[in-house]
């Protein structure tokens, strides 16, 4: 095989891309991918111990989130980019080697190997994820090691809002330490596995801290889904502090800003959706950018994942850039902030100016901003609702959107269910049913749209209030039922800290994931109730009747 990658959910055949990958990544950037993981693995293990010494470096903190979000699916496929960040590795453990004291410690060999550019690819190919060689422990290992990536992508947003926690970075390098060892026990990955939702949990929290502290708490808000008549830059991915940034600069420019797929909830928080220009929300979810991206006219930016590499033919490919730990092969990237001055947003400014305006392809509004803050000030109501019988169950459907013909019964789920239920959603599963009109329970809409997959963390705050107001002991006593759609390794990340705040009987679809061994797989069933999905009836009757 010329590469080997099962993280998310389209992997091939359910079990891995060994060819090319389902998302677009080639064997090269595959395999590239793979050895800066390997080189990542090398620095926690030096920082870890400097750590322990009290002389841990910020530099490696930073870069082992980096490169650990740079490699979440869909997010960067520049070889040339990935290469680099390799360099910089090599150079950067070969420092922290000379600042530890090993005290004769035998280190791990992938964690002191020293290639050359030339060795490159050959290295690759034996430092990926088949590298251990036992299916279950692999495939713990990988379920750790992908809930690290989900939660790097967590902390990295925060960083960029000067929020850090040094607890987190602690842990995931100390993670990363554990699944290089050759002797760790499945019993062990497993507690890690949970350890790993703990902080994610913790991540989630700082991120939202983060958010909420520059941009104020979402609220209830209609978000336009057509379009004016100046020209537009469409913004994709998750980072508000680009978001904010790009409406700074485009102020007084006669260019309009639009929100593309998980940026969407940007026009929840009041800081942000002040800006007159931030004109609306264009198209669906990320795996439907290519028509999308054709008729928007103007610049995309993508911030972060979710990107489809366009075909020779798009159109559009000339007006891509990426920032951040994106990345695109002959798309323009903007680089990283300096001297504390924001990105330099002006190249994409200059050409939005010489685009038409988008051309419209649906009108109306969809309604979002149903964040922890809003929905615990109508704490009363909801209370109400459940207490008269108005609302039976409210449904997780939270998670991830993707190609699979095999999604529409997110859709067919979401205009099955009783019109006494509620579905709490966040992260771009929600472009299944954010547009059906479902209608509302008393002035309650019976979509409540809390924002992007991390604002799952308010999904999981509003269960916990839920849980005190009613006075139970137990989360799983709510009437709540988890429907999750997964995709990638920030889906993970939250299912892991689910399982570590209780939460049992969490159903997955549209399939299990192909990284879990059968024997891992039965492990989640008998000791958290993990469950895939069937049809929309047979799930519909089994929900309601729990």
């Amino acid at each position: 095989m010329s590469m080997f990658c099962f993280q998310c959910q389209e992997t091939a055949k359910g079990s891995g891309c060994d060819i090319m990958g389902v998302c677009g990544k080639t064997p090269e950037v595959s395999n590239i991918q793979d050895l800066l993981l390997f080189v990542t693995r090398g620095i926690a293990v030096y920082n870890d111990m400097l750590r322990k010494e009290g002389n841990a470096s910020p530099v490696a903190d930073k870069f082992v989130v980096d490169a650990m979000f740079i490699s979440i699916t869909n997010a960067n496929f520049d070889f040339e980019a990935i290469k680099e960040k390799v360099k910089e590795g090599l150079l950067l453990k070969s420092n922290l080697a000379k600042s530890v004291n090993t005290n004769d410690q035998t280190l791990p060999d992938e964690c002191i190997w020293n290639g050359d550019e030339s060795e490159f690819m050959d290295k690759a190919l034996s430092v990926g994820v088949l590298r251990t060689k036992n299916e279950d422990i692999r495939s713990l290992k990988e379920l750790v090691h992908y809930g690290l990536k989900g939660m790097a992508a967590y902390a990295e947003h925060a960083y960029n809002l000067d929020k850090t926690d040094d607890e987190i970075f602690t842990f995931m390098q100390k993670a990363l330490v554990e699944i290089t060892r050759e002797d760790i026990s499945a019993d062990e990955l497993v507690a890690l596995a949970l350890e790993t939702g703990k902080y994610g949990v913790q991540a989630m929290a700082l991120l939202d801290a983060a958010n909420t502290g520059r941009f104020g708490n979402p609220e209830i808000t209609q978000v336009n889904i057509g379009v004016g008549n100046n020209p537009g830059i469409l913004i994709s991915g998750h980072d508000l502090r680009d978001i904010e940034e790009l409406l700074q600069q485009t102020e007084g420019t006669g260019i309009d800003v639009y929100t593309h797929s998980e940026m969407l909830p940007a026009h929840y928080y009041p800081h942000l959706k002040k800006y007159k220009h931030l004109a609306g929300n264009y198209g669906g979810a990320w795996w439907q950018q290519k028509e999308d991206f054709e008729s928007f006219n103007g610049p995309i930016l993508f911030t972060t994942n979710c990107i489809v590499p366009p075909s020779k033919r798009a159109t559009y490919k000339e007006k891509i850039f990426t920032t951040g730990a994106a990345g695109l092969e002959g798309a323009k990237h903007i680089p990283e902030r300096k001297n504390g001055q924001p990105k330099d947003f002006s190249e994409i400014i200059a050409m939005a100016k010489q685009c038409q305006s988008p051309q419209e392809i649906e009108t109306g509004t969809i309604t979002g901003g149903f964040a922890h803050a809003q929905v615990i000030a109508l704490a009363d109501k909801v209370v109400d609702a459940v207490k008269t019988g108005a609302i039976k169950k409210f449904f997780v459907m939270a998670g991830c959107d993707g190609r699979m013909k095999s999604r529409n019964y997110y859709t067919d789920f979401a205009e099955a269910l009783p019109n006494d239920t509620v579905i709490l959603t966040a992260g771009c599963a929600k472009y299944r049913y954010n547009k059906l009109p479902l209608g509302d329970i008393g002035g309650i809409p019976r979509v409540l749209d809390a924002g992007q997959c991390n604002d799952s963390y308010s999904l999981a705050i509003i269960a916990l209030k839920l849980k005190e107001v009613f006075g139970l002991d137990d989360i799983n006593d709510l009437p709540i039922a988890f429907n999750i759609a997964w995709y990638e390794q920030k889906a993970v990340i939250v299912l892991l800290a689910l399982l570590y705040l209780g939460v049992k009987n969490i159903h997955l679809g549209p399939t299990l994931p192909g990284f879990l061994s059968p024997n891992v797989a039965k492990v989640l069933v008998e000791n958290f109730g993990i469950g895939g999905i069937s049809s929309v009836e047979e799930d519909i009757e089994m929900f309601m009747a729990r």
